[in-house]
């Protein structure tokens, strides 16, 4: 059964009621204006994502949301700012609300209270992807998403860490904290997704010649700190408190051995891991990095960058866009998780990135939030967007 052009609506109000009835009204007139739309009542799978100002509301929002439309299985978070088409919602009240008119054999969602199978199960829902939010102090995160994957026919799950200010919080059929949770999609769910990254490398790539646990000791046999200040143009003989400061603002992005390497040498590919510097020894010329790093990696020095970054979302845009022409397929609604530090004030003008997106694929029913770490395949990204986009026949 194909699926149905989604619908969505968004809304700001300081009263939670306000804002969560201008979205219903929203989507009972998206639904009876669009003429491929199903009825309301059709609608199986919803997204709901919050601003951290309603987080103490959202069991009574999602109540509201189970009254006003029954038949639909609710999933979500909240975010420090959430995204809807071309607009997003930070530092204020706000709700995004999504339906799809999914078969309900196509979706199953799954938390610590109904995890998935570790193992296909005959004439049992058998995932294929998967949509995730998490709590980013989660015990062994890192872990447990290589394992969720494993639960998924083709390993590829999409999403992000939940963001507040407070306290953090997810939907899936009830509002939960802690862990991981969301939806996982049948084989027959069209899905296109890419990862863009907002950093622009300041160097070569080095490989990691020598690394224990957090500390890089060597890169391309030279201790890693010299070859840091080198790819940065800075002296070798530069007081600490003046490394310090040049390296405070300087990321690495890590490519593992065995990845894909960048496509070209000032832009990052999608296998690229963006983490911060949190430590150096003068002495030893180590550098301490925000995970863990094998020897046999490859290392690149990077800066954040938003005018490279702002070009990623309209390239990786444009490739979904591609993609579905060629396989003669349309959106029918859109997942975007960006890094809460690329919203707002980062692009130097509101909506930068979301507006990119519209511009590139048209007005389509779009929600997502702002997160903490960006999840796509197996791994925890940071500083990237995220965007997935279910396909229907043209």
């Amino acid at each position: 059964m194909p699926i149905s052009p989604f619908i969505a609506a968004h809304a700001s109000n300081p009263d939670w009621r306000t804002a969560l009835h201008r979205c219903l009204e929203q989507l009972t007139r998206a639904a009876k204006a669009d003429a491929g739309a199903a009825p309301v009542a059709e609608y199986t799978l919803g997204w709901c994502y919050l601003t951290d100002p309603f987080a103490d509301a959202a069991e009574a929002i999602l109540a509201e949301l189970r009254q006003h439309l029954p038949g639909v299985s609710w999933v979500g978070t909240v975010g420090i700012g959430i995204a809807a088409s071309g607009v997003e919602y930070i530092d204020e009240p706000a709700i995004a609300l999504m339906l799809a008119p999914m078969p309900r054999a196509s979706f199953r969602l799954f938390s610590g209270r109904q995890p998935l199978p570790m193992t296909p199960e005959a004439g049992a829902f058998n995932a294929h992807t998967a949509l995730v939010h998490a709590d980013g102090t989660t015990p062994d995160l890192q872990e447990l998403l290589p394992e969720l994957a494993e639960r998924t026919a083709t390993g590829y799950l999409f999403g992000g860490l939940s963001s507040a200010r407070t306290h953090t919080l997810q939907i899936a059929d009830a509002v939960l904290t802690g862990g991981l949770s969301g939806v996982a999609f049948a084989e027959d769910v069209g899905l296109l997704s890419r990862v863009t990254q907002g950093c622009q490398p300041m160097g070569p790539a080095r490989q990691v010649t020598r690394a224990e646990d957090n500390n890089v000791l060597t890169l391309d046999g030279q201790p890693a700190l010299a070859c840091a200040l080198q790819d940065l143009g800075l002296a070798n003989d530069l007081a600490v408190e003046e490394m310090a400061e040049a390296l405070s603002s300087t990321l690495v992005g890590l490519c593992r051995s065995n990845d894909d390497q960048a496509s070209t040498p000032a832009r990052f590919g999608p296998d690229t891991l963006v983490r911060h510097i949190i430590g150096l020894d003068p002495r030893a010329r180590v550098l301490a990095i925000g995970d863990e790093v094998e020897t046999g990696a490859q290392l690149t020095f990077c800066r954040r960058n938003p005018e490279a970054a702002l070009e990623d979302v309209r390239r990786i845009a444009t490739e979904i866009r591609d993609e579905l022409e060629t396989s003669k397929q349309r959106a029918a609604g859109a997942i975007y998780v960006s890094c809460v530090g690329r919203g707002g004030p980062h692009f130097g003008t509101p909506d930068a990135e979301l507006s990119a997106i519209r511009d590139v694929l048209g007005e389509l029913p779009l929600v997502g939030f702002f997160a903490n770490g960006e999840i796509a395949r197996d791994r925890l990204y940071g500083y990237t967007g995220v965007l997935s986009v279910f396909t229907m026949p043209a």
